[in-house]
């Protein structure tokens, strides 16, 4: 877990989630593919700026990576130091629509509110070899023109990476919960497990 997930440490940083992905990775003795979901591809790709020499590929499901300074996840409004569950209403139509109400009620039940500090923490990149590492950008609730689309229109931390992929998965946007072992299939394959 990272620090501010179940740990009750509401004044856990982005700098603290980060020395927690970069403390696994110098942990494990060869490359590693780092996988980031959501506002947590920006986790995934900060990791990645900070170990260049150790990962070998990065994996973003379900979203795209902030630049440098830009802040990290200030989505929602945040209450007592945290940034909770905004509501459904504001993940309605391709991110929900393979989640019934009962399962959403489950989902929204267990939902960890992010500590402000994380997001609201400040990027930074500094590792220009980042760019190297080759990119597989997993497509859930929306397609792989789509995320095609919208790399060339508007993200230009991923402009410069020299190798993209996509890989297409019919889910909402919570495919860990609800496409499992496509998910699992797709992340093995690219281990070459």
């Amino acid at each position: 877990m990272l620090p501010g997930q179940d740990d009750g440490l509401a004044t856990a940083t982005l700098a603290d989630q980060v020395s927690a992905v970069t403390g696994a990775i110098d942990r494990c003795s060869g490359p590693v593919l780092v996988v980031g979901h959501s506002a947590a591809c920006s986790l995934a790709w900060i990791a990645a700026d900070a170990r260049p020499e150790k990962v070998a590929k990065v994996v973003m499901v379900g979203g795209f990576p902030s630049g440098d300074g830009e802040t990290y996840a200030d989505f929602f409004p945040c209450s007592n130091g945290v940034m909770p569950f905004p509501g459904w209403q504001h993940f309605e139509g391709p991110d929900s629509r393979d989640l019934d109400e009962p399962t959403k009620d489950r989902m929204a039940g267990s939902f960890v509110s992010v500590p402000e500090g994380v997001a609201k923490g400040i990027i930074h990149l500094s590792d220009q070899s980042r760019y190297e590492i080759p990119v597989v950008i997993v497509c859930p609730e929306f397609s792989v023109e789509q995320a095609r689309e919208w790399l060339a229109e508007g993200v230009p931390e991923l402009k410069p990476v020299n190798e993209i992929s996509y890989v297409n998965i019919d889910s909402g946007h919570w495919p860990m919960l609800t496409r499992p072992t496509e998910l699992g299939q797709i992340l093995s394959a690219l281990t070459g497990v």
